[in-house]
């Protein structure tokens, strides 16, 4: 039976409750979750996928609740609607774990108390659960017409608590800071708590809090005194930062640093669903948005797709010599191969990224001849420790590519040099692929 969409200007508040509660039967699959990923990559990925499987055109509605959409198309002759709503990633877990999403989209992993939440059921932490479906920059802000063009983490940290309150203290103008940042529901708001805040910085009390990235951008390109922070889909006419940790070099965010995760404020987005026993419709999804066509929609919304392709990085002067003749002949793809946390082995977006370097060599009429792979290490009590990481990491990922069919890669490791983090930073343990120029 065809479903009605309520209009926007005669829902009351009663009847806006009344049809969320009927919205936990009336949908055939619902997506919750961050806004970051909801407010216009998760409408673009399900368009996609119902055109993919039907052959009739995909119909956007509204429920006539703000940042909620409904998508209807058919397929296989049945009437489908899909409702993606964006009010927060932790919205999206406890839709999850009651029962009334079946993905949650997510703009940070999930939380250790949260993936025990599921634990008779589901390890959410587990590759048949965890699924990155794009690489996001988050974006630090300002008004176009602000003179100061990069910033430390460490003074984010004091722009954001209130330590440092007026541009001049930063060689900029004569102006009151202004501070713009997301709501507590915000999967945005937690990356930034966590990695700009963390535990030394608190945010200070006349920041103006938002649930859309990009209502807030709009408000930072029209205030000369402002600085926020939203996804790098939402930059929009704000002002784009270049960001350095530690005494790493400043980067902007861009295809190659943030794809490869080097950008100090890069970060994964998901969607978890509850193990891989899970309807078809969801699994259909996930595995659209994981493959080529999906990925090709991630880098249409904005945001950086995990398709690899071949860039040749500008380097800095920090860059050694022996770098540079080591990669002279080498463009570099835009993959990092990184670890879990605390371990050897490879994290669930590597083993995925395995195959999609296996596809992009047999595209491309490459071979495994073509590649180099280049570890890394974070500083070590010994040179010569470093070295020894660095190694053994590109050693394990060579092998996990010939379980892929990519035998014999060449690889080397450059210790603890070229650090993309502050000392201690995870980040620094990589490694980098790099394909001979043509």
């Amino acid at each position: 039976m065809a479903r009605s969409f309520p209009k926007t200007s005669t829902v009351s508040s009663t009847l806006a409750a009344a049809v969320l509660a009927f919205q936990a039967q009336a949908y055939d699959l619902e997506i919750h979750g961050s806004n970051t990923v909801g407010a216009t990559l998760a409408p673009m990925l399900v368009t996609g996928f119902l055109q993919a499987d039907g052959k009739e055109p995909v119909v956007s509605g509204s429920t006539g609740v703000e940042n909620e959409t409904v998508l209807r198309a058919t397929v296989n002759q049945t009437a489908t609607e899909i409702l993606v709503a964006a009010h927060g990633s932790s919205t999206g877990f406890k839709a999850l774990a009651s029962g009334q999403a079946n993905i949650w989209a997510s703009s940070r992993p999930v939380k250790p108390q949260e993936a025990e939440h599921f634990l008779d059921t589901a390890d959410l932490t587990a590759p048949e659960s965890e699924h990155v479906i794009a690489i996001d920059g988050l974006a630090i802000l300002v008004h176009p017409s602000n003179p100061i063009s990069q910033m430390s983490i460490n003074t984010l940290g004091q722009i954001f608590s209130g330590q440092i309150r007026n541009w001049s203290e930063l060689d900029g103008p004569d102006r009151p800071i202004h501070l713009y940042a997301r709501d507590d529901r915000s999967g945005t708001w937690d990356t930034f708590k966590s990695l700009v805040l963390g535990k030394q910085f608190t945010l200070d009390g006349n920041a103006k809090r938002y649930e859309s990235n990009d209502q807030l951008s709009d408000d930072v390109s029209r205030d000369p005194s402002g600085i926020g922070f939203s996804g790098l889909a939402s930059v929009r006419d704000s002002k784009l930062l270049a960001i350095s940790e530690g005494n790493a070099p400043a980067l902007h965010p861009n295809q190659l640093t943030v794809a490869s995760e080097d950008y100090p404020l890069s970060r994964r987005l998901f969607m978890y669903t509850p193990g891989s026993e899970i309807p078809s419709l969801s699994a259909g999804l996930i595995r659209f948005a994981l493959g080529q066509k999906g990925q090709a929609l991630v880098a249409e919304s904005g945001f950086i797709s995990q398709n690899p392709i071949a860039v040749k990085p500008k380097f800095d002067d920090s860059t050694p010599k022996t770098f540079r003749r080591l990669t002279g002949h080498y463009h570099r793809l835009t993959v990092n191969f990184r670890f879990s946390e605390g371990r050897s082995k490879l994290d669930n977006k590597a083993r995925r990224d395995l195959q999609r370097v296996q596809q992009f060599l047999m595209q491309n009429g490459r071979s495994a001849d073509d590649l180099l792979l280049i570890g890394f290490a974070d500083r070590q009590s010994h040179e010569l420790r470093a070295q020894m990481i660095s190694e053994l990491r590109a050693l394990s990922v060579r092998m996990a590519l010939q379980e892929v069919g990519v035998p014999d890669v060449a690889y080397t490791g450059y210790g603890q040099y070229m650090p993309v983090g502050g000392s201690g930073s995870p980040r620094n343990g990589r490694v980098e692929v790099w394909i001979k120029s043509r």
